[in-house]
């Protein structure tokens, strides 16, 4: 079984908060966990940077780096400029504002260049969400060179809600009614919808109140709605992306993990994707799965995590 029992709730025992400064100065949160190879012959296995999605924060995702860590390899994690640890880009309470996707494509270049001398290969990039979206695009315009990557329910399209074909447009309309960096939304994950927050994002109820735990715990780690020019960024990046013409080339192992029914963005977008990636494995989840394929019940998280092991021991294999 991939699931393995630890108090998902306290920073485990040898892991690091850190900070790490970009090169324009911007402040960012940085969980660090090293293998334990004391009184061991062993290297460690390797090294993943896992990044996750709009708003996350790494202690969701404690209970899988355990799994990892277990197993021998380095995990790392920075949030995101703008969410999390990492500030807020706009006086808006909360609200996860970027002005280009490219700025945080810089952030993981410049964090990438350094983490990997640090760290023993081989080195697999990791991404949630908006993370996936975000480590495949550093893929595809060379910003990192992992030798495997898994993208886990990857922001490569959003739902076209009641706007249809016509909701970037509508963004832009809208975002420019007034300063794009307020918040484009009051609250839950998507505007228009009666589903909750909970519902979008797991049926595991005890791991969905893990992440409440976490912010009530430390409000200041808390973000919430984006911001208009987060979404016509993500619009444009979304976009963008899928036509570039360079991901037939980016021949990096890659896993992607979809949720087909994902009530938050759409997997049927990775799925039209995914054959333009020269070197892929698709693993699908139905109706089982919400768009945390990673904290979902156990079924879920177990099929994935046994899917991203097995695929790791055999286009990621240590020394």
């Amino acid at each position: 079984m991939a699931t393995s029992p630890m108090d998902r709730r306290a920073i485990p025992a040898g892991a690091r908060i850190d900070r790490w400064l970009a090169p324009d100065g911007w402040d960012h949160r940085v969980f660090d966990w090293r293998a334990d190879v004391r009184g061991s012959n062993h290297a460690p296995r390797g090294s993943i940077l896992f990044q996750g999605g709009r708003g996350d924060i790494f202690e969701k995702y404690l209970e899988s780096f355990a799994h990892w860590h277990e197993a021998g390899w380095n995990v790392t994690w920075f949030d995101w400029r703008g969410q999390g640890g990492s500030g807020r880009l706009t006086p808006a309470a909360n609200c996860g504002h970027i002005e280009d996707y490219a700025d945080y494509v810089r952030d993981l270049r410049d964090f990438w260049a350094a983490w990997v001398v640090a760290n023993p290969g081989p080195h697999v990039a990791m991404g949630h969400s908006m993370g996936g979206h975000l480590v495949l695009r550093a893929l595809t315009e060379g910003a990192i060179a992992p030798d495997a990557t898994v993208l886990v329910a990857p922001m490569l399209g959003f739902k076209p809600g009641i706007f249809g074909p016509f909701a970037e447009r509508a963004a832009k309309f809208l975002g420019g009614l007034g300063d794009t960096a307020r918040p484009a939304w009051k609250g839950n994950e998507k505007p228009y919808t009666t589903e909750t927050r909970a519902s979008l994002l797991t049926h595991d109820r005890d791991r969905y109140a893990d992440e409440i735990w976490w912010q009530t715990h430390d409000p200041s780690i808390v973000t919430g709605p984006p911001s208009w020019r987060w979404v016509i960024e993500g619009f444009r990046s979304i976009r963008e992306l899928a036509a570039d013409p360079r991901l037939r080339e980016m021949r990096v192992p890659t896993l992607m993990l979809v949720a087909e029914n994902d009530g938050l963005i759409d997997g049927k977008a990775a799925l039209r994707l995914a054959p333009s990636l020269p070197d892929v494995r698709v693993v699908r989840f139905g109706r089982e799965s919400a768009h945390e394929i990673l904290r979902e019940a156990d079924p879920v998280r177990d099929r994935a995590i046994e899917a991203i092991d097995s695929f790791l021991a055999d286009r990621a294999p240590g020394a």
